[in-house]
């Protein structure tokens, strides 16, 4: 049997390459999207789990039962942000939605796309919130994995939501292509992330609590 995968951020830049790898691999027998919104064009082929808010209550009302792991790709940009709002996007709904997911899956695994540098003591605040994200992920009494990407780049036809985004990528493709190779320890790819998500699902041993950018690409050595 394949495995059956709880993909959380499904419509972001990295969910979106995350599930395109997960969808091609004959070792995933069913990917469910958790989501805010029914997706604008969804695949056949995934089921979509509703969470109005991603607040407790709607998430109590799912059926999280037999996820043999949670990919948490979901995240906003910091951009224009508060302090106290990025927290409450980036801390507070991956403590709930974990919350939920380990309720229902306790022998379940957690992997969470977090960031370069993240550091709950960081004096920079996208990064200290990100690694208090982290903390939450260590505390869900479940196996878990950070992933800790740099620069991302998109490589299978994936479209940032995000507008601006969207145009630094068309204009830079080029040059992250070039940067990408050369550096390794700050750039990496959207297959990259997938397939060392693939691996982190299938591995029967200890996994490893963090990966840093230089290591994603091997799925953590």
């Amino acid at each position: 049997m394949g495995k059956r995968i709880l993909l959380v951020g499904a419509t972001g830049l990295v969910g979106q390459g995350v599930q395109r790898v997960l969808l091609e691999s004959d070792l995933v027998e069913a990917v469910s999207v958790l989501a805010r919104r029914p997706p604008a064009s969804p695949d056949p082929r995934v089921q979509v789990l509703l969470a109005d808010g991603f607040s407790a209550q709607a998430l109590a009302a799912l059926d999280l039962r037999r996820h043999d792991a949670c990919l948490y790709c979901a995240g906003p940009l910091p951009v224009g942000m508060s302090e106290a709002a990025y927290r409450e996007a980036t801390v507070a709904t991956l403590q709930r939605v974990l919350a939920a997911y380990a309720g229902a899956n306790p022998d379940g695994f957690v992997a969470y796309i977090s960031g370069k540098g993240a550091d709950p003591g960081s004096a920079l605040m996208p990064l200290r919130v990100k690694g208090e994200a982290e903390q939450v992920v260590a505390r869900c009494g479940l196996a878990f994995t950070c992933l800790r990407p740099g620069i991302v780049r998109p490589v299978l036809g994936e479209v940032s939501p995000h507008r601006l985004r969207r145009g630094l990528y068309a204009l830079g493709d080029p040059l992250l292509a070039l940067l990408g190779g050369a550096g390794p320890r700050v750039f990496t790819t959207t297959a990259a992330i997938g397939h060392c998500l693939l691996r982190l699902v299938q591995a029967t041993g200890p996994r490893p609590v963090v990966i840093d950018n230089a290591d994603i690409a091997a799925g953590g050595g």
